[in-house]
C-alpha cells in the first residue's frame, strides 16, 4: 500500500512507520519540520513539509494514496490546561484532520481506509461499568474533543472511505509517553498510587497499538470507533503495585489528587479520574493481543533496565 502518516515522527509514528517500511508499504510522512526530522527516519520514508492550517503540497501528495494514517497533535499532558493551550490541542487535531479530509474529497481517486487518532477520553469520566465502542459519551474538554475530531473524520466516510477512530488508552513503552514520567519517583523508592487509587488504568503495549494500526488497515470489515486498550485494565493501586513489583520497588508514597490539581490544575483530573475500556471490537475481529496483561508487559518493556543495585536490593 501507499500510506499517508501524520505524526510519523511521534512516539507511536516514528515505529510504526519503521513497522510500516518493514511490511514493504510505501510510506510519506508529512511533517512541520520535514528537514529537521529527516535524519531520524529510514531513507526510504519520504518526508514532506506541511503545516496544517496551510494546504501547500497537499493535492499533489494525496495523489495514489491507498492509505492515511493520521495521528498529528500537540501533546495532551505535557502543559497546564490554559485556555490558549486547549485551543491548540483543539486545533491541532480538529482543524487538520478537516484539511485532511478536504483534501482526499478533492480527489477523482479516495484512499480506501482512513485511520484516525482519537482517545478515550471520549468516554469522560467513568464507574466500574466495562465501556466498549458503544459506550456513550462522556462530559468534559477530553470528550468534547474528541467528538469533534472523530466527526471531522467521518465526513470521509461520505465519499467511501472506510473511516477507523482510534480510541487510545494509556501507551506504554519505556521512551516516551507517561512510563517514564512513573519511573523515577519509583527508582528513588518514592513510589505509589495517584489518588484515589481505585481508578482504572486502560493500558495498552505500543507494539499491540502499532499492531493494531496494521491490523485494522488490512482488515476491510473493520470501521468506526475502535479502541485502543489491552483487554485487562486494572485500578491505578494495582498499576502501581506491578510497576514496582516489576522494578523491585515498594509503591507505598500515594499522590494526593489536590496536590496534582494545584499543580496542574483541570489536566489533573487525567491523572485522578479513569475509564475501564475494552477493545470489544479488536477481540471480536479476532487480534490477537501480545501483551494482554500488564506484567508482562512492563517485564518486557523494562527488561534490562534494571541495574545491579536494583537486583542486590530484591534480594
Amino acid at each position: 500500500m501507499r500510506i499517508i502518516v501524520t505524526g510519523g515522527t511521534g512516539f507511536i509514528g516514528r515505529p510504526l512507520v519503521n513497522q510500516l517500511l518493514e511490511n514493504d508499504h510505501s510510506v510519506t510522512i508529512l511533517s512541520r519540520n520535514a528537514s529537521g526530522v529527516r535524519p531520524l527516519l529510514p531513507p526510504s520514508a519520504t518526508c514532506i513539509d506541511w503545516n496544517p492550517p496551510s494546504v501547500g503540497i497537499l493535492p499533489e501528495v494525496f495523489e495514489g494514496a491507498d492509505a492515511v494514517i493520521n495521528l498529528a497533535g500537540e501533546p495532551i499532558a505535557e502543559k497546564r490546561w490554559t485556555e490558549s493551550r486547549k485551543r491548540l490541542i483543539w486545533d491541532s487535531r480538529v482543524s487538520a484532520t478537516r484539511v485532511i479530509v478536504e483534501m482526499l474529497r478533492s480527489h477523482a481517486t479516495k484512499p480506501c481506509v482512513l485511520v484516525n487518532a482519537s482517545g478515550i477520553g471520549y468516554y469522560g469520566a467513568s464507574d466500574d461499568r466495562p465501556l466498549d465502542e458503544g459506550a456513550a459519551r462522556g462530559t468534559g474538554f477530553l470528550a468534547d474533543l474528541c467528538l469533534a475530531w472523530e466527526a471531522e473524520a467521518m465526513r470521509a466516510a461520505d465519499f467511501g472511505t472506510r473511516v477507523i477512530m482510534l480510541r487510545t488508552g494509556m501507551v506504554l513503552e519505556a521512551d516516551g509517553g507517561a512510563l517514564p514520567k512513573m519511573l523515577s519517583p519509583f527508582r528513588l523508592f518514592a513510589g505509589g498510587p495517584i489518588m484515589p487509587g481505585t481508578q482504572w488504568v486502560s493500558w495498552i503495549h505500543r507494539r499491540d497499538h502499532i499492531a493494531l494500526i496494521q491490523w485494522a488497515l488490512a482488515d476491510t470489515g473493520v470501521s468506526g470507533p475502535l479502541n485502543a486498550v489491552a483487554p485487562e485494565p486494572v485500578r491505578m493501586n494495582t498499576f502501581c503495585e506491578i510497576l514496582g513489583r516489576v522494578l523491585h520497588r515498594p509503591s507505598w508514597l500515594s499522590v494526593p489528587r489536590s496536590a496534582l490539581h494545584l499543580l496542574l490544575g483541570e489536566l489533573g483530573t487525567l491523572m485522578t479520574t479513569g475509564q475501564r475500556v475494552i477493545p470489544a471490537k479488536a477481540l471480536a475481529g479476532g487480534y490477537t493481543f501480545q501483551y494482554p496483561t500488564l506484567e508482562p508487559a512492563l517485564q518486557a518493556i523494562l527488561m534490562g533496565t534494571i541495574d545491579a543495585g536494583d537486583e542486590r536490593w530484591s534480594q
